[in-house]
């Protein structure tokens, strides 16, 4: 056997091997070529994204997964990874996908079925609206309680009682977040009732002052002639979020202004300050339940670490989103912006 064809027999052997090997992934794994046309793909692919061999050898994907939201994130030829696709088969689980480049034009497009990990994300969240459901009355007895003890009869024990009553009352605000964002989770749209912007910024204003207690210049920006279309008390609650958060983490003397602005494809609330502001490192993770830039900070302010998260899963309701911009040591700017579809120009109409 010559050196050559000993060559071309081991490389057979190899691919084989690796094609043996990646047809037992959990995986799908298909090749594509320029052109966006299924080379080659493994069994999962089949299991998960409906091909079949040999038939589907050579097609061209987006045209097979015509109508479908696997077929509309690769017609857009981007490579950003998509964490929740539905499957293009009937009854399909939902799937996590990327494309990888490869040499030569071709790439690799990767599927994950997400059904394991949407049981386990079900379960914590049936987990935490159970247990912060059976929390919320022995807390509501325990303040009660609480309450009704006077410190003026034991002077020793006021210390002890005020720091208990506080406590108990970031125990009960935990809670209501907790299930709070329980609803939001499960909840699958939003109502589409006419929410008025001028009284609602006048509330957050006067929520704003109040939490300030003049420490602060707090200043309300009312620029667009717009109200919202969605729900008035959710919307209320992230925004109020976003003002307590900037009195929080701002110090005494610092500046808040809460503007309304209109844009050309919607409208914008947003909540800038002067505070301590968020080094750029924490920026992208500041959503999460219960993330905490300075865990000290955050025990000295009262926050709960839910309240972003609210924000975020409110918005996403809306169909808007959420921006921020932060300086450390300048300050901090959320933007909720919202599009067309939500915003109602003055006169009733919409867009």
């Amino acid at each position: 056997m010559s050196r050559r064809t000993w060559h071309a027999h081991a490389m057979r052997h190899w691919l084989r091997d690796l094609r043996s090997g990646a047809d037992h992934l959990p995986d799908a794994s298909v090749l594509l070529d320029r052109d966006d046309r299924a080379r080659w793909f493994n069994r999962a692919a089949q299991r998960l994204l409906g091909l079949t061999r040999p038939h589907d050898r050579g097609i061209w994907l987006p045209g097979r997964w015509e109508g479908s939201e696997l077929g509309d994130w690769l017609r857009d030829g981007t490579l950003r990874p998509a964490g929740d696709i539905a499957a293009p088969v009937s009854g399909g689980p939902r799937l996590g996908v990327m494309l990888l480049p490869l040499r030569a034009h071709f790439r690799v497009l990767l599927a994950r079925d997400n059904s394991p990990i949407n049981r386990i994300e079900q379960m914590r969240r049936d987990f935490v609206a159970n247990v912060s459901h059976e929390l919320r009355t022995p807390l509501t007895v325990i303040h009660g309680y609480l309450e009704l003890l006077d410190a003026d009869d034991v002077p020793a024990l006021a210390p002890v009682i005020g720091e208990m009553r506080v406590q108990s009352r970031r125990m009960g605000q935990i809670v209501e977040d907790l299930l709070t964002l329980s609803r939001l989770e499960t909840q699958q749209d939003m109502v589409g009732e006419h929410v008025a912007m001028a009284p609602l910024l006048a509330t957050l204003l006067r929520e704003a002052e109040a939490l300030s207690q003049g420490r602060h210049q707090i200043t309300l920006q009312h620029e667009a002639n717009a109200d919202l279309c969605g729900s008035s008390k959710d919307l209320h609650s992230a925004f109020s979020n976003l003002v307590s958060n900037a009195v929080r983490y701002t110090p005494s003397g610092g500046r808040i202004v809460i503007a309304w602005r209109a844009s050309a494809d919607g409208a914008e609330y947003s909540v800038s300050d002067s505070g301590y502001g968020i080094p750029a490192d924490h920026l992208s993770r500041l959503t999460e339940r219960f993330y905490r830039v300075s865990s000290s900070r955050s025990r000295e302010t009262g926050g709960t670490g839910l309240g972003l998260s609210i924000v975020k899963h409110v918005l996403g309701l809306h169909q808007a989103q959420l921006r921020i911009e932060s300086v450390p040591g300048a300050g901090s700017s959320f933007h909720c912006v919202f599009p067309a579809v939500r915003v109602r120009r003055e006169g009733g109409d919409e867009g």
